[in-house]
């Protein structure tokens, strides 16, 4: 299975390369900085370097050309400003999918954030952080609407990077804002990769009791390897 990501140097991304290189999958990684190229390749996945606030669809869509899946994972990061919250976190994850439909490429998986739901508006909150909420709505309701793309949501609790637990609640309704570590939520994605059942929705995810395979197939199940490709 050919898995391109987006935000491919962000730590999820790494974690996800390694995870679908130990599965026997060809993740490649879209990275704006060619010094990152080195650290993309020691967690399996082939470099490419792509702009996402300055690439067309059809640019991008070349890049994609014989993918089975794309996932955003892209973000501004922490120290970003407004302007870029919009052009990485809604703009990129947009763009991403454009892309996608045109290289033909159905499945996309999207990382989205908790509060992505119920967003403050501007006139209640304008700080950076209302602004990367609404972005991330704005962005969930733009890939929602494609009838072109297989989507599925994640928004994942507060980040951490504590060993994976296996262990998780994931569902359609809230769960709660705790924690969830980045090895885990990059697993679910996998897991979410072979669950056609769960196209269509959007999903919260923090750590649990429930193992993970479990957790996915109570969303209705998984079909095997692979929901596109060949399952390599």
């Amino acid at each position: 299975m050919r898995v391109v990501i987006a935000g491919g140097h962000g730590k999820i991304a790494l974690l996800l390369a390694e995870q679908l290189t130990e599965r026997g999958d060809t993740p490649v990684a879209l990275i704006r900085n060619p010094d990152h190229a080195d650290e993309v390749r020691a967690a399996g996945a082939e470099p490419v370097q792509v702009d996402l606030e300055s690439a067309t669809p059809d640019d991008l869509a070349k890049e994609l050309t014989g993918a089975d899946a794309v996932v955003f994972a892209a973000g501004a990061g922490p120290d970003s400003g407004a302007e870029r919250k919009r052009s990485v976190d809604r703009d990129a994850a947009l763009l991403l999918a454009d892309a996608a439909a045109r290289a033909g490429v159905r499945r996309y998986l999207q990382v989205s954030a908790m509060g992505a739901a119920n967003p403050p508006s501007e006139s209640e909150d304008d700080s950076v952080w209302g602004v990367y909420l609404r972005a991330k709505s704005e962005a969930e309701q733009g890939v929602r609407d494609r009838s072109d793309l297989d989507a599925t949501i994640l928004r994942p609790g507060i980040l951490t990077d504590e060993p994976a637990t296996g262990r998780v609640r994931l569902a359609e309704e809230p769960v709660g804002h705790e924690e969830v570590t980045r090895a885990d939520v990059a697993a679910t994605l996998i897991a979410l990769l072979d669950a056609p059942a769960t196209i269509g929705r959007t999903l919260e995810l923090v750590n649990g009791t429930e193992p993970l395979g479990t957790a996915v197939d109570d969303l209705g199940g998984r079909t095997g390897p692979s929901v596109h490709g060949d399952g390599r």
